[in-house]
C-alpha cells in the first residue's frame, strides 16, 4: 500500500516552488527553516502522492502561476501526465534542415 498523507500544498525552496506532502501540520516548522511562501492545507481525507497532486489541481492554489507550474511538474512525476514543460521535444536534424530550407526559399 502506498503511503498516505493528510496535509499537502506548495512551498518555495532555493530551487523554486515544490509540492509538499506531510502527515500533519507540524511539517510547517521544518519547512520554515529553509523555505518561504509555505502554503499547506489539511486534506479532506488521506491521499497518496498521485491523488494529492490531482487534488491540488482543484484548489485555489492552482490559480497562482508559480504554484500551478510546481503542481503540473509533480503531476507529470507522480501521474505520468505530460505538461507543457515535459512535452518539449528536441527537433530532429531533418526537421531543422527542412525549416532552414523553407527560410532560405522565403528569403530569396
Amino acid at each position: 500500500m502506498d503511503k498516505q498523507f493528510n496535509v499537502g500544498g506548495v512551498s518555495k525552496s532555493k530551487s523554486g516552488y515544490k509540492v509538499r506532502f506531510a502527515s500533519d501540520m507540524t511539517r510547517v516548522k521544518i519547512l520554515a527553516k529553509t523555505d518561504t511562501d509555505i502554503q499547506l492545507m489539511d486534506l479532506p481525507h488521506a491521499m497518496t502522492k498521485p491523488e494529492l497532486v490531482t487534488f491540488l489541481k482543484t484548489t485555489d492554489l492552482y490559480a497562482n502561476a508559480d504554484y500551478r507550474a510546481a503542481i503540473d511538474d509533480a503531476d507529470a512525476k507522480y501521474n505520468g501526465k505530460v505538461t507543457t514543460k515535459a512535452a518539449k521535444v528536441k527537433p530532429s536534424l531533418e526537421a531543422i534542415a527542412a525549416r532552414a530550407k523553407t527560410t532560405e526559399t522565403v528569403a530569396e
